[in-house]
């Protein structure tokens, strides 16, 4: 039995007149889910067009173009809730994973294969940094796993990875994403 994720209220706050004040706060608009997994979400939060980052500017930025990565010089914030693997393992194969992939605006980051370890393998050119907030997760990659609680954390160096959970209860993970270099 899974738990349908929660929504993630986003507050967003900046100066005005010398003064800061709440701009924003509800649910954050930008979710995308997987109908090959149900009760996974990936909100997305907020993010940049660049670093430095501009912090005048009052538009909501994740009402453009949705992708899993960051802008090319920017960054990204998303809180996504992984439901156990159980209610979909052994269901999902190679097009379910690429329609996933396609609608999260990054087709190119799947490295689904039959000898992957884990059907949703991926890789991205991005510096991510992964804090488990709810739940138990693990991290798959290409010569072993890492097993995740929450409070645990992720620096993630552009490399091959799957989140797991094999656990009887959603996990909730936050990521910051930043666009890198090889």
């Amino acid at each position: 039995m899974r738990d349908d994720p929660k929504p993630v209220r986003r507050i967003v706050v900046a100066d005005e007149g010398e003064k800061s004040r709440v701009l924003m706060d509800g649910p954050a608009p930008d979710v995308r889910t997987d109908p090959a997994r149900p009760g996974f979400a990936s909100t997305r939060v907020w993010l940049t067009q660049q670093t430095p980052a501009r912090i005048s500017e009052i538009k909501d930025p994740t009402t453009g173009k949705h992708t899993l990565e960051p802008p090319a010089g920017g960054s990204v914030c998303r809180v996504v809730t992984f439901p156990p693997d159980a209610g979909w393992k052994g269901k999902v194969g190679a097009k379910e994973v690429q329609s996933y992939f396609a609608a999260m605006g990054s087709p190119g980051a799947s490295l689904y294969s039959g000898r992957a370890p884990h059907p949703y393998m991926q890789k991205t050119r991005t510096l991510d940094f992964c804090l488990v907030l709810e739940g138990e997760i693990t991290l798959v990659l290409d010569t072993g796993e890492v097993h995740l609680k929450a409070g645990d954390t992720v620096v993630q160096r552009g490399t091959s990875h799957a989140w797991s959970n094999r656990s009887g209860k959603n996990c909730v993970i936050a990521f910051s994403s930043h666009d890198a270099a090889g």
